[in-house]
């Protein structure tokens, strides 16, 4: 009988016995989507952030060398000192100011940069004030902690998206701990200001506030050579936090490489994370991070140019397109349109799988302000945005 009471008090899977925390999240609908169609034959895959550009050369060929050299061994968890030298050359050279090898922590993708960041700040029930749209793994990130997001979304007007800054601060009640921001933005193209960074600096530094700048895209541009960031303006002990990735200007996605620059102090902080998570970067993989960097700029104008060609396709079928709404990004490699009569985007990205061949992320996987909206990767050669912008006008007419 005894034993009959202990089978019933046991869940009926293990899965019903994690944190409810974990429990509650959602799947991420860019990759609910994804799966539903990825079997479909001559489907053109738009939905993920990555472009088709080759990984560059130089970092191939110095990962190969350091495995062949035998370097498979641990070494320091915030990666070799001599790359995280090279990106802190990098970024002095990039924000012309000096960036010293202590403020920067080389991570696994730049997922693990915005894990860190919510692991040292946030504790159950602090509040994470994030813009949106937003790529969603961010505001999970929060939630895993047992943080509260809170969303604050940017609005389409007059053909650009806005940040109301005034709302924004005020949306920062007296359990914000943080506040998050994606510049370029991830999905809209939106590029906040050097303007708005000061304007939200100042306030974060009144309230004692800690600015997360999520700046993957910082690089990839349509107006002038880099975006604004918050590494121009703060000071080293800024209460400032910057994630950065070699996925998307240097395309090496799948290398899972990122760093975050982060207060000097913070250094042994962020060591001690790393020893609990994944005890550091991939030892040979790190000597293809420092070659992106300090000789990956042809690879990087390569980028630029195949995301220009792109935008310019993709913004020009979209403007033939009627109904659609749609403003032209600043940055980033993504369009986020909206077509009038369709307000559920999940139906209508599965309808464009089935009728038209191409696979796009649905907005309602961004959050608050994505409902409605479509995202497409244009990161990709001309002949193949051509043929699938080509579809979806077919279907969208």
């Amino acid at each position: 009988m005894a034993g009959s009471a202990r089978k019933a008090e046991q869940p009926e899977t293990a899965a019903g016995a994690v944190r409810p925390t974990i429990a509650r999240l959602p799947e991420n609908g860019i990759v609910e989507v994804a799966k539903l169609g990825w079997e479909k034959p001559g489907l053109i895959p738009l939905w993920f952030g990555e472009g088709d550009l080759p990984s560059p050369e130089v970092a191939e060929e110095a990962a190969i060398a350091s495995l062949k050299a035998g370097e498979t061994r641990y070494v320091h968890t915030r990666g070799l000192p001599a790359v995280r030298a090279a990106i802190a050359e990098y970024l002095s050279a990039l924000h012309g100011r000096p960036f010293g090898e202590e403020r920067v922590t080389l991570t696994v993708g730049g997922m693990q940069a915005i894990m860190l960041a919510m692991q040292m700040l946030v504790d159950p029930g602090d509040e994470v004030v994030i813009v949106h749209p937003l790529w969603p793994n961010a505001v999970a990130a929060a939630r895993v902690m047992g943080g509260t997001p809170v969303a604050f979304p940017m609005v389409l007007e007059e053909g650009r998206w806005r940040l109301d800054l005034e709302g924004l601060m005020a949306a920062c009640g007296p359990k914000a701990r943080a506040l998050y921001i994606n510049t370029p933005n991830n999905p809209t193209g939106w590029v906040m200001s050097a303007d708005e960074m000061a304007a939200v600096l100042g306030f974060a530094r009144r309230r004692g506030l800690w600015v997360l700048s999520d700046e993957v895209y910082g690089r990839i541009t349509f107006d002038g050579a880099r975006a604004p960031s918050f590494l121009d303006i703060a000071e080293p002990e800024d209460r400032v936090l910057v994630f950065n990735t070699h996925s998307k200007s240097w395309a090496m996605t799948g290398w899972r490489l990122g760093w975050l620059t982060a207060p000097p102090s913070l250094a042994p902080v962020c060591e001690s994370l790393m020893q609990f998570s994944t005890t550091g970067v991939t030892t040979f993989l790190q000597a293809g991070a420092a070659a992106a960097v300090t000789r990956g700029e042809a690879q990087l104008a390569r980028m630029v140019g195949l995301c220009r060609e792109g935008e310019r396709i993709v913004s020009g079928a979209l403007g033939r397109m009627a109904p659609v709404r749609y403003a032209p990004p600043a940055g980033a490699f993504y369009a986020f349109f909206a077509v009038e009569g369709e307000p559920d985007s999940r139906a209508l990205a599965l309808r464009l799988i089935e009728e038209a061949g191409v696979g796009l992320a649905p907005g309602s996987a961004f959050g608050p302000g994505g409902e409605g909206y479509l995202r497409l990767c244009f990161a990709s050669s001309a002949p193949r945005l051509s043929e699938a912008m080509e579809r979806l006008g077919a279907v969208l007419k």
